[in-house]
């Protein structure tokens, strides 16, 4: 029996997901989790074979979740299924120590498929991103600006793209203000912008949101 942890911080994706994972009789739901002090948690104390990860997590987000993993030397594998488009992010989920990656609006039959090739040892991509590495491989193709964001930069861009206050980003990532306001420096510097507008305005023309 694979053994599947799900953290996703909107109730009704993991109930969908759970849904989804019961009509596979070799494979069973042992937690779930909402943020990543709860993932955590679950992990120290619930064996499992494969846990399926969504990147916007609440505070510290789904990367941080994988750089734990991977200092731990973990051998939990990892199915990273976000709503973020598979050409920006699948890529940076892979190098970050993830074993698969699935975009939330995806066919919900490559979910099953995808845990058990996790289990066995092995990682799952779709073809869109199998084709992406390929080409990587052929011709690796010059770094973007924003590839080279830390991921609280990432979530504090994507947060200012989608028109949300300092305020209100610092209560969702469960920072204060000024280190909400240290990332957004940061962003303008590394992106070489000027302000919100400008920011909106290159994670949109990245296709980020």
């Amino acid at each position: 029996m694979i053994k599947v942890i799900l953290c996703d911080d909107h109730a009704m994706v993991r109930r969908g997901i759970r849904d989804t994972l019961a009509d596979a009789v070799d494979i069973q739901v042992v937690g779930e989790a909402g943020n990543y002090a709860e993932v955590r948690e679950m992990l120290r104390n619930t064996p499992c074979d494969v846990l399926i990860l969504d990147l916007n997590l609440p505070g510290r987000g789904g990367m941080e979740v994988l750089a734990s993993l991977r200092e731990a030397d973990s051998p939990i594998r990892v199915l990273i299924v976000s709503m973020f488009a598979e050409d920006q992010y699948a890529l940076r989920c892979l190098r970050a120590g993830a074993q698969g990656y699935l975009n939330k609006a995806g066919d919900p039959a490559h979910l099953i498929t995808a845990v058990r090739t996790l289990a066995q040892g092995r990682k799952y991509v779709t073809a869109e991103v199998s084709e992406m590495l390929i080409e990587n491989l052929a011709s690796p193709s010059t770094e973007t600006l924003h590839s080279t964001l830390s991921e609280r930069e990432l979530q504090t861009l994507l947060k200012i793209a989608s028109g949300k206050r300092l305020s209100d980003i610092a209560e969702e990532l469960m920072l204060s203000p000024k280190t909400v306001s240290v990332y957004r420096s940061r962003l303008l510097e590394k992106l070489k912008l000027s302000n919100n507008a400008e920011l909106t305005v290159y994670a949109i023309r990245n296709e980020l949101v």
